[in-house]
């Protein structure tokens, strides 16, 4: 009898197993299908690619709101035919409100921000939430921010003459030479005043060092039961040293050989370029000849054949050679190089910028071709850096321009009536796009101006778009960015020196310059390198009924903020293990009615800010949503790294690449990505 009911509670518990397995794979089952979003972003991706803040008080002069029609008389306003902007009843019904700010009248600067920002919010004593290091900066960016908008509206502010004439005068050596000494000396990098040309070559001289123990492996796995791999790996990097201030420096072209180490467990070549954290598709090359059908780069393949161990050391047998030789076949003898790189053993490495791309040689053998990328000139490779296990003898650069490439903004603003923006409607709009950029990327507002501003939508005035930027550090960008506010009619110039850790108070501006200054339904936020596919976003929008609130973007759920590194988050900073539900920063929408949330929020000096700006955002939507609900979306089409397919933003996007999705948009009218390729 008890052996009975031994079974039967066996049994029971043996059910009881399979039903909670079974229940378990049923919430699998679920949260796949969903795509319950629980992202985990390696990289700090919150933080804009302008890394500027701009802000508004009353403590400072007005900021620069320069519209088109300040400058346009009659006889010089656009001639380009209009839709009628005018929206529907039912639109109406559902546009925001609150009444805008008056118009200013002609040849006066637009209030943007009202009452908005003054030093008393910043003192310490109105909100206990503020982080005192965010205050600090705060505080200096007001100082410095104040001296330089004083000089600039009273006309005293003056380029630096001696500085431009040093930099107009800068050399342009023909060639430059070091050696290994000077090289450690300069922080293993070489500098090259004025980038390169076509037919530049470098040639550098050095020796792979023997391979070392890894434990913390970068491009290996550590098998079962091993705790290092030995490592060898050196990385040679053509770099835009003067591309952007404040930036690290784009990767015009990545040369890493890997001779120990790579997860192949072979030998490897691998190639690539980044552009503002982006890395493009790498170029692999691992012994293997280039396919015939694959394009060339200058009639060069990308990949030149070496020994491997998997290819009997040979293309064919050396028996099937010596017959051939002796029936007298005539054949094309077929050379078998080694890797070209060997630990302990000097070599001659040279690159030369051809018409198509970069061209490596090794010990005077072709090695690899590498296709230039969209984005970059080669005016651009302002610098050589080597690094890795690698000693470097010498470096020698020659065939170098004779004549300084222009980094000034008249290089890329193109001061034309086409590219104006149009006037301010006198009704509501149904999205306003506030873009952050900083001062001296000129290239990539202007890129913005030629691609996706010059949707229908924003010539018609359904959608209004203007570029948020802030004082730079140097006069003569400064002034060259007031000329094109004037011209443009396109660019809110906020009165505050830039600093990366103060972005999220752009923000604020954005939301308070949608509600109140051109009173639109959607408010978004964007990036001056992202793309955004205006139809798509409105289209994603009214998706939700025009009653809800609305957060939309590539969310993050659960993200945990980074404790060390470079983008370390203390826990002073925030004590918390998890941040709110956030949109990353390249691109989100949100309703009017946070928007206006928010504004209110700051007015009362209730609004708790952070350093992250997107995570801000996470922040105040939840706090806006303990009161009413709002309607998360989530989709990746929001991109954040890059672009995919069917996209409605794309970020990271060089001024290149924003031209070329524009056109393919027109001719194809389809979403297809210009990849770095």
């Amino acid at each position: 009898m008890k052996r009975g009911k031994l079974d039967s509670l066996l049994s029971l518990s043996r059910l009881r197993l399979i039903q909670f397995l079974m229940g378990v794979l049923f919430f699998y089952l679920l949260f796949i299908t969903f795509e319950i979003p629980l992202v985990i972003r390696t990289g700090f991706g919150s933080i804009s690619g302008d890394g500027s803040v701009g802000f508004l008080t009353d403590a400072l002069p007005r900021p620069l709101a320069l519209e088109t029609e300040q400058y346009f008389s009659a006889k010089e306003a656009p001639t380009r035919p209009l839709k009628d902007p005018s929206p529907s009843a039912a639109e109406m019904s559902s546009f925001p409100t609150r009444s805008r700010t008056p118009e200013r009248r002609m040849g006066e600067f637009r209030k943007v921000s009202g009452l908005f920002f003054n030093e008393s919010k910043f003192d310490g004593t109105g909100n206990p939430d503020q982080f005192p290091v965010l205050l600090k900066a705060v505080k200096h960016a007001f100082s410095v921010g104040k001296k330089i908008w004083d000089e600039l509206e009273s006309g005293k502010a003056k380029p630096d003459i001696e500085k431009l004439k040093q930099n107009q005068s800068e050399s342009c050596p023909h060639s430059i030479s070091i050696s290994g000494s000077e090289f450690l000396n300069r922080s293993r990098i070489v500098v090259i005043p004025c980038g390169l040309t076509l037919g530049s070559h470098i040639t550098v001289v050095g020796m792979p060092r023997w391979a070392h123990a890894e434990h913390d492996p970068k491009i290996s796995v550590l098998k079962e039961g091993d705790d290092s791999v030995m490592v060898s790996q050196f990385m040679m990097e053509l770099q835009g040293l003067k591309t952007v201030d404040g930036e690290d420096p784009p990767r015009i072209l990545h040369f890493n050989p890997r001779l120990k180490g790579d997860w192949s467990g072979k030998p490897v070549i691998e190639q690539n370029t980044c552009y503002r954290m982006q890395w493009g598709s790498a170029l692999r090359c691992e012994g293997w000849k280039s396919r015939a059908d694959e394009e060339t780069v200058d009639g060069q393949v990308k990949c030149e054949k070496w020994i491997r161990d998997d290819d009997n050391h040979s293309e064919e047998s050396k028996s099937s050679w010596w017959l051939n030789r002796l029936i007298g076949r005539t054949k094309k003898v077929t050379v078998d190089w080694p890797y070209p790189f060997s630990e302990g053993k000097l070599f001659v490495l040279t690159l030369r910028a051809g018409l198509e791309g970069y061209h490596i040689n090794v010990d005077g053998r072709h090695i690899t071709s590498f296709p230039y990328r969209t984005g970059f000139v080669l005016e651009d490779a302002t610098g050589l850096s080597l690094n890795g296990d690698i000693d470097v003898h010498s470096v020698f650069a020659a065939s170098l321009p004779s004549t300084h490439p222009s980094f000034a903004p008249q290089k890329h603003l193109e001061m034309l009536n086409i590219w104006r923006a149009p006037p301010l409607p006198n009704g509501p709009v149904e999205l306003f796009i506030g873009i952050l950029s900083a001062g001296n990327h000129f290239a990539e507002r202007m890129a913005v101006r030629k691609s996706w501003m010059q949707h229908e939508l924003i010539q018609n005035s359904n959608v209004v778009a203007r570029f948020f930027v802030a004082l730079h550090g140097r006069k003569e960008v400064n002034l060259e960015l007031k000329k094109e506010a004037e011209y443009f009619g396109d660019v809110v110039i906020v009165p505050y020196m830039d600093n990366y850790d103060l972005v999220v108070l752009k923000t604020v501006a954005i939301c308070e310059y949608g509600v109140r200054t051109v009173a639109a339904k959607y408010i978004m936020k964007c990036d001056d390198d992202t793309f955004v596919r205006l139809d798509a976003v409105i289209k994603e929008a009214k998706k939700v009924h025009a009653d809800r609130s609305l957060y939309i973007g590539n969310m993050n759920y659960y993200h945990k903020p980074l404790r060390h590194g470079k983008w370390a988050v203390t826990y002073e900073e925030w004590p918390e293990e998890d941040y709110p539900p956030y949109a990353n920063g390249p691109g989100y929408i949100v309703s009017s009615d946070i928007a206006e949330f928010i504004v209110d929020e700051f007015e009362e000096n209730k609004l708790r800010l952070f350093k992250m700006e997107d995570v801000s955002m996470g922040m105040w939507v939840e706090k806006f949503n303990s009161s009413k609900p709002v309607e998360y979306i989530h989709s990746l089409k929001f991109c954040q790294f890059g672009c995919i397919e069917d996209y409605y933003t794309a970020h990271y996007q060089s001024p290149r690449q924003m031209i070329c999705m524009w056109d393919k948009l027109q001719h194809h009218e389809k979403p297809q990505c210009c990849n770095m390729r």
